[in-house]
């Protein structure tokens, strides 16, 4: 999932681009209030599937660095406050790095060596877990690109900017990209970044205030559990990994897991959820992928969601969706 504040300014660019939000929305079955209760969460597939398709229909390849462009460090919710009352860029990177799961679990970011080997700069990363969610280049440019903003608001300058760096080839005209980002990018790289010069991290904030940080951080820190450590995302990473390949069966989970059976249901039922549910949602989410970014038969992705054959993914999809696997992909693709 992903906070709907990541969709703040999308109504208003694509009304600008000639198009319709709402249709949109309705086509990525993401509720309207997703743009205007920006506390609410939307699914991340949905949302990135979403930017892609309007920036392709709508002829508007930059569509992610423009919406960047619309958005600040508020998108993030009360990390934001931690982050910009934190002492310096090193301080708030590590916070961000920390409770980025609270905007979405399927994001990160992070300070990482230089991928070019100059011990004099550091890569500002930011990945998406594709363990969660396809990649999509629209989503990515937007996430690096408000990196990017939201780093040149706090710190007044990036002057130590060596370079920005992109997984995805260009999508717009590499001018474009050097306009908005102001220095040299790369394409086709293992990971998103902004090469900054080490210095730059022992940049001081003018908006630290070490109380409203403590107490936002501890705000945070009460308030928002780390996916990472709940029971429900190791089974959930588990069953993504083998649905298709192997029968979904709670005791083959728990053995990997080195728990018993029974062990396992009490420490998912602690998080409010059952073996079941997470079966059906990782279902869900596989099915729902394959439909919509391939075109592949609805036999194989039955098989490949798991489902015994293609009557019983049929039967699941009009539980989820109330369509048809085929209005599905119909809906998402739009008039292409």
């Amino acid at each position: 999932m992903i906070r709907g504040a990541s969709l703040r300014g999308f109504a208003c660019l694509v009304e600008e681009l000639g198009g319709d939000p709402r249709e949109f929305l309705e086509r990525f079955a993401i509720p309207p209030r997703a743009l205007t209760s920006e506390e609410g969460i939307v699914p991340i597939t949905s949302h990135d599937l979403m930017l892609d398709t309007v920036a392709r229909e709508l002829r508007c390849p930059d569509f992610g660095l423009r919406l960047a462009c619309a958005q600040d460090l508020s998108v993030l919710g009360r990390l934001a406050l931690a982050v910009q009352a934190s002492s310096t860029v090193a301080q708030a990177l590590e916070c961000a790095s920390r409770f980025m799961f609270v905007h979405s679990p399927a994001l990160s970011v992070g300070v990482e060596p230089d991928p070019r080997g100059r011990r004099e700069v550091v890569a500002l990363t930011y990945r998406k877990d594709l363990r969660e969610s396809p990649y999509s280049p629209q989503a990515m440019e937007l996430g690096l690109g408000l990196f990017h903003h939201v780093a040149l608001a706090l710190v007044g300058s990036l002057a130590g900017l060596r370079s920005v760096e992109l997984p995805h080839q260009p999508l717009s005209p590499v001018s474009r990209y050097t306009e908005f980002f102001g220095a040299d990018v790369k394409f086709g790289c293992p990971t998103a970044a902004l090469r900054v010069e080490r210095r730059l991290l022992d940049k001081e904030f003018d908006s630290a205030d070490a109380t409203i940080r403590r107490l936002a951080v501890e705000y945070l820190a009460d308030h928002h559990t780390d996916p990472e450590r709940l029971v429900s995302t190791q089974v959930r990473r588990v069953l993504t990994a083998s649905v298709g390949a192997a029968p979904a069966m709670i005791a083959s989970v728990a053995r990997l897991l080195s728990m018993h059976p029974r062990t396992l249901q009490r420490r998912l039922a602690a998080e409010s959820t059952g073996f079941e549910e997470i079966l059906d949602d990782v279902r869900r989410d596989l099915a729902l992928r394959y439909l919509t970014t391939t075109d592949l038969p609805l036999g194989q992705v039955a098989a490949m969601a798991g489902f015994s054959d293609q009557s019983a993914l049929s039967h699941a999809v009009r539980r989820w969706e109330d369509a048809t696997p085929r209005e599905v992909r119909r809906r998402v693709r739009g008039a292409a």
